[in-house]
């Protein structure tokens, strides 16, 4: 059986307090381009998920340099992803004495980063 090189390195965010919906839309941006590039447009995006993201393709990164010995001018975002995480559920009142329920969802984030063959 021929020995696979599987380098790649991951960084996890979890119970990161996001709905997964709005990490999504960020991630679909980086997926799939090198790690610097994708550090220079996640700078460059107005929305509150490019922050985490930005810090976790920063660990990712040092994950791979640090840890597996890879070279960080070729890496890429290989993968990235949002899944969701408990709900925490609260309320509010309403009127005549109702209540609604107010669901604060998280997310656990995954950015896993390769090098280039």
């Amino acid at each position: 059986m021929a020995k696979t090189d599987n380098k790649e390195a991951r960084a996890i965010l979890r119970y990161a307090r996001i709905s997964p919906r709005k990490v999504k839309i960020v991630c679909d941006l980086i997926r799939g381009k090198d790690a610097e590039e994708a550090a220079h447009i996640l700078k460059n995006t107005p929305k509150a998920a490019a922050d985490l993201l930005f810090k976790l393709l920063g660990s990712a990164v040092a994950n791979a340099e640090n840890n597996n010995e890879l070279n960080p001018d070729e890496l890429y975002v290989s993968e990235v992803f949002a899944n969701p995480g408990p709900t925490l559920k609260r309320g509010m009142a309403r009127a005549r004495g109702g209540y609604s329920q107010i669901l604060k969802r998280t997310s656990h984030i995954t950015v896993v980063v390769k090098e280039r063959a």
